[in-house]
């Protein structure tokens, strides 16, 4: 039996596993307790709901420790197998990537023609934003719209920016640790860029509570609220991320030559840093400089 089974390639044969079916039966569970929820058809939607909540969460620590175990201790993920993992990384950001085009192509086809049709009919059909008279953001040629106060860039997105930057060195430091086999360095590196994102999910959140401006109401405050806020949640995934590396560093799984786990994470997190530059950029500094340019225009 052992011989029939005996493996004489490169490849991995995944072993039979109960976590596809959990982990799509637990998503159709939430999305029902979801949308029944939302639209108030019975009284035992949030419950429903939590049930597959936790069903997912449990799926995905349940099978990524699963595969924790293939790469640390059965040893299938050979050099094809890891070569084979980076290329599914790769389109994975890449396709990130794709998701976050549509949330700028939004802002800026919103921003650069604000005196479209389109427009006005948003106007027309979703009035104002929170705060504002009925009519006032119908004001055609000017973004953001009146009576929208665009965040001050210079502020709390400026400080998160250097909060970013500064994790993108210190997950930079860790890495080089651990190539150098420094240990020490690795786990002093992986914790401060994990006090450095938690710190900047934070902040984000204490941004959020005090804008101007609300999310429904204004294309504005829709399309900040998406690039924004999905980037926020990047984060907060990344910060999961490092913390579980952390972990796994304690408990000496990295190798300076393996340690694709680790290297997933740094790239996922330089990632979330460049999309956040973009963001900064367009979003706070470019917005912020056509909310003073609606405003001269206006007076």
């Amino acid at each position: 039996m052992a011989t029939a089974h005996a493996k004489h390639h490169d490849y991995h044969l995944v072993d039979p596993s109960p976590w596809p079916f959990v982990g799509s039966l637990s998503a159709f569970i939430m999305a029902f307790g979801a949308v029944g929820w939302m639209h108030h058809l019975y009284s035992a939607a949030p419950i429903v709901f939590g049930i597959g909540l936790v069903g997912v969460l449990y799926t995905m620590a349940s099978w990524w420790g699963d595969v924790i175990k293939e790469a640390q201790y059965k040893g299938d993920h050979t050099r094809v197998v890891q070569l084979h993992h980076r290329y599914g990384m790769i389109l994975f950001i890449a396709s990130e990537v794709m998701f976050f085009v549509a949330w700028f192509w939004a802002f800026f086809n919103a921003s650069l023609f604000p005196a479209d049709a389109v427009q006005a009919t948003r106007d027309a059909v979703f009035g104002c934003g929170a705060g504002t008279q009925m009519g006032a953001c119908s004001v055609p040629g000017t973004w953001p719209p009146k009576g929208i106060e665009a965040l001050d860039p210079w502020h709390l997105p400026l400080l998160n920016t250097l909060l970013l930057l500064t994790s993108g060195t210190t997950v930079t430091w860790a890495h080089h640790a651990l190539l150098e086999n420094d240990r020490q360095g690795l786990k002093y590196g992986l914790l401060l860029t994990i006090l450095l994102g938690a710190t900047f999910t934070a902040v984000q959140a204490y941004e959020y509570a005090h804008a101007e401006f609300a999310f429904s109401g204004n294309i504005y405050g829709a399309t900040f609220f998406m690039a924004t806020g999905f980037h926020g949640f990047h984060v907060l995934v990344g910060t999961i991320f490092l913390i579980v590396c952390l972990i796994r560093a304690y408990l000496g799984h990295f190798t300076p030559k393996q340690h694709l786990g680790f290297e997933f994470a740094a790239w996922y997190w330089h990632f979330v840093d460049v999309v956040w530059l973009f963001l900064f950029i367009c979003i706070y500094i470019w917005g912020s400089h056509g909310a003073e340019a609606a405003s001269h225009a206006v007076h």
